[in-house]
């Protein structure tokens, strides 16, 4: 498991660009995260005001952000890497996520080669499916 100071020392992203509050499980080809959601994120001032949803491309940012704990996770100088993204497939939106919600992010390792990998992801609130998507990301030097 990892709080969110621990996440901050596998991933490079900060507020309010960090999407996921904690790492419930960890393992060698599957991770699980959470997010609380609340009203003070700040994309709901303009996503709808009166209305707010969680915008769909912050959900599958957060199972990337989720995906890059596990990849990064046994990287011993994963502080001289970035993990880009290099594709989404079969990306569907089941469910809006409002504040209030708690979302619970499963990432699953289909395909690792060298520096490149594809993961299955799923988003859900309350056992329901919100998201699900397949992820390609890279994994790049940093400059």
């Amino acid at each position: 498991m990892m709080d969110v100071r621990e996440i901050m020392t596998v991933l490079p992203h900060r507020y309010p660009f960090l999407l996921i509050d904690r790492v419930l499980e960890i393992e060698e080809k599957r991770v699980r995260a959470l997010k609380n959601v609340t009203i003070n994120e700040p994309f709901f001032a303009g996503h709808f005001p009166g209305a707010p949803v969680m915008p769909g491309v912050l959900l599958v940012e957060a199972m990337a952000q989720t995906a890059g704990c596990l990849l990064l996770e046994g990287v011993e100088d994963r502080e001289s890497k970035l993990i880009y993204f290099s594709g989404i497939d079969n990306c569907r939106f089941r469910r809006p996520v409002v504040p209030g919600d708690q979302i619970i992010f499963d990432l699953e390792v289909r395909n690792v080669r060298r520096a490149f990998a594809k993961m299955h992801g799923v988003a859900t609130v309350d056992g329901e499916l919100a998201c699900e998507a397949d992820l390609m990301s890279a994994m790049v030097d940093r400059e």
